[in-house]
C-alpha cells in the first residue's frame, strides 16, 4: 500500500493543478467582448427611383437665317492688296527714338541692417569649410563671390551692437579682423 505522505503528495498535487487550471477562469469574472460594429459598403449603390432619361434632340436648321453668299469685308473702299505698302507717307516717316532713362537707385531701407565682411579667399573650397564651421557656431555665415575671390560675410542682422560683439568673438576664432558694413538688401 501506498505511504500517507505519497498520498498527501499526490492530494496537494492534484488541488495545486485545479488551482492552477480551474481558479483563474473562476476568478476572472464575465469577460467582455469588444466587437467592432462595421457598415459594410454596397457595391452598387440602391437608387430609390427609376433611371434617369434624357431626350435627345433634333438639330435645328438654320438655314434659312444665313445669307445666301459670304460675307464681305470693305474697308474704306479701298481693295486689299498683297504688296507692300509703299506710300510716300510710309516712306517719310521714321521708327520714333527710343530713349532710355536711367532711374537712380532708390534704396528706402539704407538703415535696415549690417553685415561683417570678415575675409576674401582665393579657395572657394577653404571658403565654404570655414562657413560650415561658423555656421556650427551659431552664426549666420555666407559665401559671395566677386572679383575672383569668395568673401566670407556674417549676417545681415538689424543690430549694430550685436554685430560688433561678433566680430570681436570672431577675431579670436578665425584671427582675422572683419569690417561691419551696411547691408543693401537690393544690392548686396
Amino acid at each position: 500500500m501506498a505511504s500517507k505522505f505519497q498520498n498527501r503528495l499526490v492530494g496537494t498535487i492534484i488541488l495545486v493543478s485545479i488551482g492552477v487550471i480551474v481558479l483563474p477562469d473562476v476568478l476572472d469574472g464575465k469577460k467582455t467582448h469588444y466587437k467592432e460594429e462595421i457598415a459594410s459598403i454596397p457595391i452598387k449603390p440602391e437608387l430609390d427611383s427609376d433611371i434617369e432619361t434624357f431626350e435627345v434632340l433634333d438639330p435645328i436648321d438654320d438655314s434659312a437665317s444665313l445669307p445666301p453668299t459670304p460675307v464681305e469685308v470693305v474697308v474704306n473702299d479701298t481693295p486689299v492688296s498683297k504688296e507692300p505698302n509703299t506710300s510716300v507717307e510710309n516712306r517719310n516717316e521714321r521708327p520714333l527714338p527710343v530713349v532710355v532713362k536711367e532711374v537712380p537707385e532708390r534704396n528706402e531701407y539704407q538703415d535696415s541692417g549690417w553685415i561683417i565682411q570678415l575675409m576674401a579667399l582665393k579657395s572657394a573650397e577653404n571658403a565654404k569649410n570655414l562657413v560650415k564651421d561658423l555656421q556650427k557656431r551659431g552664426y549666420q555665415a555666407h559665401t559671395k563671390l566677386e572679383n575672383g575671390f569668395t568673401r566670407v560675410i556674417i549676417g545681415p542682422d538689424i543690430s549694430k551692437s550685436k554685430l560688433e560683439r561678433q566680430v570681436l568673438e570672431l577675431e579670436k576664432i578665425t584671427g582675422s579682423k572683419g569690417r561691419l558694413l551696411k547691408f543693401k538688401p537690393l544690392n548686396p
